[in-house]
């Protein structure tokens, strides 16, 4: 991941990652306005149409996956479920662009990765983004203000309420 200010800084980690990336607004939410860049003439316009209006440019390099990911929702260092989210449609695997969801058992591996992820960032609340890559996961985002309608409603968890029993235990 990389975060840029500039055009010329853009087109440099365009580079360095391969002419393969993911364009993703820093506020943001459900996949909108993430953009899936490969030419070099419509990154350098893109950028330079962020550049004009003074936002930074936030660059991932482009992952392929098999269509699907994990959503584990880390509430409070413990797991309160997840989620596998398929989408055959686009490379974005969140459910308010297409995907379906269903419940996902995490492995021990996919577990520990998803908790020292969210322990790591400092998170109270964390939907932590896991994608295959061969036999592993890789964690490709530690969201501090996760979306759980998806979560909720495949699961059949109050998320809300559990977040607000989690609070309720951590105020004085």
């Amino acid at each position: 991941t990389v975060a840029c200010q500039t055009t010329d800084e853009a087109m440099e980690a365009f580079e360095t990652l391969g002419r393969n990336v993911v364009l993703k607004p820093v506020f943001g939410s459900e996949g909108r306005g993430l953009v899936h860049l490969t030419e070099p003439e419509t990154a350098w316009r893109t950028f330079k149409a962020i550049e004009r209006i003074q936002s930074l440019i936030y660059l991932q390099e482009y992952l392929p996956h098999p269509g699907w990911d994990i959503r584990a929702f880390v509430l409070q260092g413990k797991i309160l479920g997840a989620i596998r989210r398929k989408n055959s449609n686009d490379f974005r695997t969140n459910v308010a662009q297409g995907a379906s969801a269903e419940p996902y058992q995490l492995t021990e591996k996919e577990t520990r990765l998803a908790l020292d992820a969210a322990r790591i960032v400092g998170t109270h609340v964390a939907g932590v983004d896991l994608i295959p890559v061969g036999d592993s996961r890789l964690v490709v985002e530690v969201n501090g203000v996760p979306g759980w309608k998806a979560l909720s409603q495949t699961l059949q968890i109050d998320v809300a309420k559990e977040v607000l029993l989690s609070l309720r235990k951590v105020s004085p």
